[in-house]
């Protein structure tokens, strides 16, 4: 039988932030892509908001960087609030603005940052989205990949030369090409809140780790209209009825004040620490939450999958093109789970630890004086907030400094 004509030279599986900024820089390389994603659109729930200073770079070169300040704000600082004390903590960011022209973080809503992709794929012709269209099967042969799906009710099948899986925790790429999942899964689930009210008001900082073995959470200024984040924790094997009236109940222990709030949204969700095996199989290739879970206390989820896509975008971009050999995309693979299971992993499971889980009086107190002294310290803070430069993968197909 004939083989389908092809579709596209890159396939991408997902449409949210990872599968946008892949689609994006390939694009901008000259190659034609098409996404296909399950949703109708971009999908607005609270998700992710928090962009750590290492992707800004990766942004910039995309064009997205100002866009991304236009549209959020700078976050100068992380504050540690401990909440049986009041006593709070405040790493400086600005304390790397020797080794970084980016020594602040990025709030934005995900939501937000994909539209924000999704307008500059528009200046693109050779990017299209396909909205309501879900992967039902994938097979690879030695000249491209061929992708089975639904789309708005009727089967559909693309052909590529090459395919990025970029469709999240269950994804049906990386099961399509027989790619284990190891790690775990919390036994608590987080509950992330979208709600209105003044924090700034209470000398509360943007971004804030209130630390409570009970009252534990992560309450961050998602957008310049005043809408928050609060995200706390309960136990996963729990019923998800009366879920609002816990909300309430929370919110009435932490706020720092009486003033009315307006709940806007909340999503519920199951944590993991997970990595896949590879990254690559053949012509197929994972990046993001298809290829790593981690609890999202620091941020570090969606962050390592943006430095994943500015890493794999750049180097599938010069194989297609024939400028370097495809083992580059291997690479890839090696380079970036060695990131995610020594550095990211690893660094947000000490987070939630810190935050969640301070039960242990004498580790708290070691924790806390640690905290004490990074905040005090120049050097020790410079550490600290350096850990995020072990996250990033240099070039896979660029020389060390060049632009």
């Amino acid at each position: 039988m004939a083989q389908k004509q092809k579709d596209c030279t890159v396939l991408i599986v997902g449409a949210g932030p990872v599968g946008m900024i892949n689609a994006l820089g390939l694009a901008r390389a000259g190659v034609d892509v098409i996404v296909i994603e399950t949703h109708p659109g971009i999908v607005p729930d609270p998700r992710a908001m928090t962009y750590h200073w290492t992707v800004h770079e990766g942004m910039e070169r995309l064009g997205l960087l100002d866009d991304m300040l236009t549209e959020g704000f700078k976050v100068p600082e992380m504050c540690y609030r401990i909440f049986a004390t009041g006593e709070v903590i405040r790493l400086d960011i600005g304390a790397i603005g020797d080794y970084t022209p980016y020594p602040y973080a990025i709030s934005l809503g995900q939501d937000q940052l994909e539209a924000l992709v999704f307008k500059h794929m528009a200046d693109y012709p050779n990017v299209r989205i396909h909205w309501n269209t879900t992967m039902t099967e994938l097979v690879q042969d030695a000249h491209g990949v061929t992708v089975t799906a639904e789309r708005n009710g009727q089967p559909v099948t693309y052909r590529a030369d090459w395919v990025i899986g970029a469709d999240g925790g269950r994804s049906r790429v990386r099961k399509a090409i027989g790619v284990e999942f190891p790690g775990m899964t919390w036994s608590q689930r987080f509950i992330a809140t979208n709600v209105v009210y003044d924090f700034e008001k209470y000398g509360w900082s943007v971004v804030n780790y209130l630390v409570d073995p009970e009252y534990g959470a992560v309450v961050a200024k998602v957008t310049r209209s005043g809408i928050w984040r609060v995200t706390f924790s309960e136990d996963a094997s729990g019923t998800l009825e009366g879920i609002e009236d816990r909300i309430r109940a929370f919110y009435a222990r932490v706020f720092p004040g009486p003033e009315p709030y307006e709940l806007k949204l909340y999503s519920v969700y199951n944590m993991h620490q997970r990595c896949a095996e590879k990254l690559r199989v053949g012509r197929v290739m994972l990046a993001g939450d298809a290829a790593h879970l981690t609890n999202p206390t620091n941020g570090f989820g969606l962050v390592s999958g943006m430095l994943d896509s500015q890493v794999l975008y750049e180097a599938l971009a010069a194989v297609v093109k024939g400028v370097v050999d495809a083992d580059v995309l291997d690479q890839y693979s090696r380079d970036r789970r060695r990131a995610f299971e020594e550095i990211a992993s690893p660094s947000s499971v000490e987070t939630k630890r810190l935050v969640f889980h301070s039960d242990d009086p004498e580790r708290f107190k070691a924790d806390l004086e640690r905290m004490r002294r990074v905040a005090s310290e120049p050097e020790l803070l410079r550490q600290q907030l350096m850990i995020g430069h072990r996250m990033q993968t240099p070039s896979l197909v660029r020389p060390a400094g060049a632009a």
